[in-house]
């Protein structure tokens, strides 16, 4: 049997995540933006069930579930620095991430990568990341939710150059702003990644 040809990257510079909150589910919305910047028509539809051994989340093109388009999944069970491979609609791999569990102690760090490109995103301000991390070992005042506003840079190894930029707007629902410069990186890779630092942000 021939082997599948590589998928073409697909290349959107920027594009919104929104998330809604349910009982057993979280969901997620990817929205392109307009050319005035505004939130335009839904790209994808995001599910991700809780309580799963083994994370995964499947893109599809709209909340009627007919057609997936895209997913990550976790290599590793129950490991907060497991690797995930994200996979176009018909199960080829597009690229990889995974957190970096030693750094991210301090400051949440993750490895990113896709054929020609690897890159490190970390969390923007360190002192916001210190607020987060013992806000949330404070007794009672740590069940307390507080929409920490905090933003990730991405950078290729190679270069330093910019490659993705995922900010958090000052709302109470999580909805982020994600700007992709570098035309490597595959725009369902970028949504992968942006969804992953909400959903597996505190793992």
């Amino acid at each position: 049997m021939p082997s599948r040809p590589a998928p073409i990257p697909m290349v959107l510079p920027k594009f919104f995540v929104k998330q809604r909150i349910t009982v057993m589910v979280n969901r997620y919305e990817i929205r392109a933006a307009d050319p005035d910047g505004a939130e335009g028509h839904l790209l994808a539809f995001a599910e991700q069930k809780r309580m799963k051994l083994k994370e995964e989340v499947t893109f599809y093109a709209d909340e009627s579930k007919a057609r997936r388009v895209f997913s990550f999944k976790a290599r590793q069970t129950l490991d907060v620095s497991a690797e995930h491979d994200v996979y176009d609609e018909h199960g080829t791999a597009l690229g990889m991430f995974g957190k970096k569990f030693g750094a991210s102690l301090v400051r949440s760090t993750w490895n990113l990568s896709v054929p020609g490109l690897e890159a490190v995103g970390r969390e923007r301000r360190q002192s916001v990341a210190v607020l987060r991390r013992v806000w949330d070992f404070i007794p009672v005042v740590g069940d307390v939710w507080v929409p920490f506003v905090f933003h990730f840079d991405f950078v290729d190894t190679a270069s330093g150059a910019t490659v993705l930029v995922s900010e958090r707007r000052k709302e109470i629902r999580d909805r982020y702003e994600v700007t992709v410069p570098d035309p490597r990186l595959d725009f369902r890779v970028a949504a992968s990644m942006a969804v992953a630092l909400d959903a597996l942000q505190s793992r």
